[in-house]
């Protein structure tokens, strides 16, 4: 789960939390399901390019010339919105390290205080950047890494522990003693 909170009161938002905690790497040759790692790579590619606001193919291929609208972007809204500190904090690693990049990548630079979690991001950013690009690409980046990280557990899982993957039984929950009644087996 990542949280974003920011100094200004009234401003959070919040992620599902992921299903995995995992650090995918991919074995050459091996593919997930029905999403690959180049299949990945394009899609977090079109990611970024939605987001930069690319009209044509040739933007959509251009990943550089995406990054620098964006770039843009986080510069006209840094001279009409002062930019605000806000915390980000992740339960997982590989999510933590999604923001940390997609900060990075727009030259935002992302810390944390003496005696905070190793899980919390700090950054100093216009809201209005925030709202309309960063959470929401993050969050699409995210959902993406998400699957894959979903379809390869399962794969591996299957393949090298057990290959039932179906749902856990259900089961009606045990009868509890009620207050104040004596065990009858004693």
């Amino acid at each position: 789960m990542l949280v974003a909170k920011s100094s200004c009161p009234g401003t959070s938002r919040a992620e599902p939390p992921p299903s995995s905690r995992l650090g995918a790497r991919r074995t050459p040759g091996y593919e997930t399901g029905s999403m690959d790692e180049a299949k990945l790579r394009e899609k977090l590619a079109k990611i970024e390019a939605l987001f930069a606001g690319a009209t044509t193919d040739g933007e959509r291929i251009a990943a550089s010339e995406a990054r620098k609208r964006i770039q843009l972007r986080l510069e006209s809204a840094a001279q009409n919105d002062a930019p605000i500190e806000y915390r980000f904090t992740a339960t997982d690693s590989w999510s933590q390290k999604l923001l940390v990049a997609l900060l990075r990548r727009y030259e935002l630079k992302p810390y944390r205080y003496r005696g905070q979690r190793r899980t919390t991001v700090m950054v100093k950013v216009p809201k209005s950047f925030v709202d309309d690009t960063l959470w929401p690409e993050f969050q699409q980046l995210s959902s993406a890494i998400r699957g894959y990280i979903d379809q390869l557990t399962d794969r591996v899982v299957a393949d090298v522990i057990h290959g039932d993957a179906s749902d856990l039984d259900e089961r009606a929950e045990p009868r509890q003693l009620t207050p104040g009644a004596t065990n009858v087996d004693e």
